[in-house]
């Protein structure tokens, strides 16, 4: 049981990140928000490439590093974009879309499969999260039913947070891969430690300026570098333990802590819809936990 309170304080810690970049820096660039998110768990991760077992990386281990930082920093990029232009109920609901990938992509990588609990646990979370972008005149008729899938195509926050969805599902099974070099709790730092240090390098030499944010709102940008420490390093810990499908469908409950930082943070009108969505994605989470 200790995989699902890991991948819960991982969620949480997303959510709360998320959150707390939005309404701490709604206009800032691309850029500046990758700076921000970066910054800090590059400095505190710093220390972990004194401990590596470096006679135990082979070149395979290194060319999944080389794969796995790009996607990872676009990812993020994407991520961040998405959040900052468009409410959170908008576009986070599409990330849930990632342990359906994961079904795919952790069986051609791993050869991993999920049970019938967890499948339908796993479809459990990603209606909800579809729900979630549901209007009450969309249940009207069965037409209006795929009318928020349609609308990704004219929203492009939507359509880009869903293609993070589907690079997280391959980055989470090749890190996973990884981690048969190292033990999760070191591989996890190391791992957020070279997309922090792509991610400085990155914005360093396409728009340096980017990092004039990191000289204000000092306390803000550190407060949401330490929530990603706590992600990241929760994270590994918990997907060493279980299959990837299911602890990504776990994490992927930070959509509901995020829905509830819209209505405290953002006053989101249509809590009431979104709760019951969520309550549909909790139960996929026991569905999971009961496989």
């Amino acid at each position: 049981m200790s995989w699902f309170l890991l991948a819960l304080v991982s969620a949480i810690s997303l959510a709360s990140a998320d959150a707390f970049t939005k309404k701490l820096f709604p206009v800032s660039t691309g850029m500046e928000l990758v700076a921000i998110r970066f910054f800090v768990p590059a400095v505190a991760l710093f220390p972990v490439v004194f401990f590596l077992p470096y006679s135990q990386l082979d070149l395979t281990f290194w060319l999944l590093m080389v794969l796995l930082v790009p996607l990872e920093l676009l990812a993020m990029y994407l991520y961040l974009i998405s959040i900052r232009d468009a409410p959170l109920p908008n576009t986070l609901p599409y990330l849930a879309f990632t342990p359906v990938f994961n079904i795919a992509t952790a069986w051609l990588v791993l050869g991993e499969t999920v049970t019938s609990a967890g499948l339908l646990g796993i479809l459990l979370i990603t209606v909800g999260a579809y729900m979630i972008n549901l209007k009450l005149e969309h249940l009207r008729n069965i037409r209006s039913l795929v009318k928020p899938f349609l609308a990704i195509r004219q929203n492009k926050a939507s359509l880009m947070m869903l293609g993070v969805a589907a690079i997280y599902s391959v980055t989470s099974v090749f890190s996973k891969q990884a981690l048969s070099y190292i033990e999760p709790k070191l591989f996890g730092a190391f791992y957020y430690f070279c997309i922090g240090v792509a991610a400085l390098l990155w914005v360093g030499f396409s728009r340096p300026r980017s990092f004039n944010v990191l000289k204000k709102q000092k306390l803000h940008y550190l407060f949401i570098g330490s929530l990603m420490v706590i992600m990241v390093i929760s994270h590994f810990l918990a997907i060493a333990d279980i299959e990837v499908a299911y602890m990504i469908a776990v994490k992927r409950t930070s959509l509901l802590f995020g829905l509830l930082y819209g209505y405290y943070l953002f006053h989101d009108e249509q809590i009431r819809k979104n709760l019951f969505a969520g309550l549909l994605m909790l139960a996929g989470v026991c569905a999971i936990i009961l496989t």
